[in-house]
């Protein structure tokens, strides 16, 4: 045991169940995955000029990311999957973190570890894990701020309580500057921090005038990214805003969590049990209505799980091409994970009832208190999710990766309820689900890197026959690597510096049938033929080979096709 404790080997565990993950499901492709090329292509400016230059998309920062990603290219040379390997670097030190992190929240080494697996081996950490975007970078400066705090708060003197403190401002400072909304590290969790040292006046003074140069930080990187050119100003207070869009849009991502923390939410079925009828009959028909609501954004509401923007019933994110893509998830499977997923919140919910009437107490956990996780975390999540109604108006809604923070909160609270409230293990059967998830979640990351794979195969193929890359429609993200090739910038209609950059871009003459996705972002890009998963799509097949891709478990292949953009009787 002493061994164990001393070497973390729980944590280290964790971390290397990721890795592990990761290895089999063969993650790389030389392409953008959804907004990461652009990011990429950023790191590699900076590892060749020493200048953070941007050029045109995503509003994150970016800044911490984009100097480890430079600095793997100076070690290893470039490649898309050099560049994502600093993302799957600080997901396996993230998953350490967190172990430690619910530990120091009270909760046994054994449930903080079923804890940490739940979520880092979920299909949408793995996937997030070998991507360049911004979302495990601005999840680690969120889950290293909450670990500090806790050591603050459980330092036995003030210079152990200060040292943690200002190491979580400098911590969230840094990393934070990949993505802005950690700062809510600075802004939120450890002011909540300093209320709960505020009996130590030396502490509170001390950790009050770190936090002060922290917001400074804060304000001087803001002003500095204002000013950068190309750079895309984020929109605090959207222009048109509907309540009931806004409502159900973040009513939508909230019932995700279900799903991505599927191994622990499932431990709450039995509790139904012992509820009343009316509690389950209630919370079955605010679900159905809600699902059945005239202007719910989503088509399908009731196979929730599978139904997000990033974790789909065709396994992961799914580029916007011609056709449909393969499902990866039939109905069947998709019902019985929403009916798993429902039920474990209704058992939670059911419980919470419960509890609030009889108070029973298992056991009780060491060190951290109930309150101080409330005051920790109750202020931190209002203000994530206030942050997120901005984006519940826009074109995309609320995307289900914005919620890995609030996962985070959500299982530490589930495992430390259970552990206190119902019984002090989680039972072992919840490994066996985590297995069923990570198989999951590897075998998706596989098959979504497959099918990038195959679109990189389809457009190597034309081009080898003299075809310009401009003249083929590959996606979005494809799109936006060989605009870059072209341009300096992704025209996009927001950038404000320098004045007038944005070009309005007539669309192509295409049919309705054959219209490319964000044509005016790459005004370079002038379709002859697009990617396709139908072949008959458009004009029909174009006289090139299509590409196959494996999908597993023994899956029949998927097929990518090339198809006309133009009638060919016209010629």
């Amino acid at each position: 045991m002493q061994i164990v404790r001393k070497y973390r080997i729980p944590a280290l565990s964790c971390a290397l169940a990721v890795l592990l993950c990761e290895l089999i499901a063969r993650p790389f492709a030389d392409m953008g995955i959804c907004d990461d090329g652009p990011y990429i292509l950023m790191a590699q400016n900076l590892a060749k000029t020493g200048h953070v230059v941007y050029n045109g998309w995503g509003a994150p920062m970016l800044s911490w990311q984009l100097y480890l990603g430079a600095a793997l290219i100076k070690l290893f040379g470039f490649s898309f999957t050099t560049v994502r390997c600093s993302t799957l670097l600080v997901a396996i030190v993230m998953a350490f973190v967190l172990q430690r992190t619910l530990v120091r929240a009270g909760i046994s080494e054994g449930n903080a570890t079923i804890g940490t697996l739940t979520l880092v081996l979920s299909p949408l950490y793995l996937m997030l894990s070998v991507t360049y975007m911004s979302d495990i970078f601005g999840l680690f400066a969120i889950v290293l701020c909450l670990y500090t705090c806790l050591r603050a708060l459980q330092s036995s003197s003030d210079r152990s309580a200060i040292l943690w403190l200002c190491f979580a401002v400098a911590t969230n400072a840094l990393v934070g500057t990949s993505r802005q909304i950690a700062w809510l590290g600075i802004l939120v969790m450890v002011p909540c921090a300093l209320w709960l040292l505020r009996s130590r006046r030396r502490v509170f003074l001390t950790g009050a005038a770190a936090n002060l140069a922290g917001v400074l930080f804060i304000l001087a990187c803001m002003r500095w990214l204002k000013h950068q050119p190309y750079s895309i100003p984020e929109q605090l207070f959207p222009s048109a805003f509907s309540v009931s869009r806004s409502f159900l849009e973040l009513l939508h991502t909230f019932l995700d969590v279900p799903f991505l923390l599927l191994p622990v939410m499932v431990l709450f079925i039995p509790e139904i049990r012992n509820s009343r009828p009316r509690v389950l009959i209630a919370l079955l028909l605010g679900y159905l209505l809600v699902g059945v609501h005239p202007h719910h954004p989503h088509d399908v509401f009731l196979l929730e799980p599978t139904q997000g923007n990033w974790v789909t019933v065709y396994g992961l994110f799914s580029p916007l091409t011609h056709g449909t893509p393969p499902i990866f998830l039939n109905p069947g499977v998709q019902v019985l994970l929403t009916i798993a997923s429902f039920g474990g919140l209704a058992g939670l919910i059911a419980s919470l009832v419960r509890t609030r009437r009889t108070q029973p107490t298992v056991g009780s956990s060491p060190g951290t208190t109930w309150k101080q996780i409330y005051v920790l975390l109750a202020p931190f999540t209002v203000a994530y999710t206030l942050l997120l109604v901005p984006r519940s108006s826009e074109e995309f809604g609320v995307l289900d990766r914005y919620a890995l923070a609030l996962l985070v909160v959500a299982l530490l609270c589930m495992v430390r309820y259970y552990q206190d409230r119902i019984r002090p293990q989680l039972p072992f059967a919840a490994f066996i689900l985590i297995a069923i998830m990570a198989a999951y979640g590897t075998v998706a990351t596989h098959n979504t890197f497959a099918l990038y794979r195959a679109r990189v195969a389809l457009a190597a193929e034309i081009q080898s026959t003299g075809v310009p890359d401009t003249s083929v429609d590959n996606g979005w993200e494809y799109n936006f690597d060989v605009e870059l090739r072209h341009a300096s910038h992704i025209n996009f209609p927001t950038i404000v510096v320098p004045s007038g950059t944005y070009a309005p871009t007539p669309p192509p003459s295409l049919s309705a049938d054959c219209q490319m996705w964000w044509y005016d972002y790459t005004p370079h890009i002038r379709p002859l033929y697009g990617a396709s998963f139908d072949p008959n799509a458009c004009y029909g097949p174009a006289p090139f080979a299509p590409v196959h891709y494996s999908r597993w478990p023994g899956l029949a292949p998927g097929t990518l096709y090339l198809v006309r953009y133009t009638d060919p009787s016209a010629h």
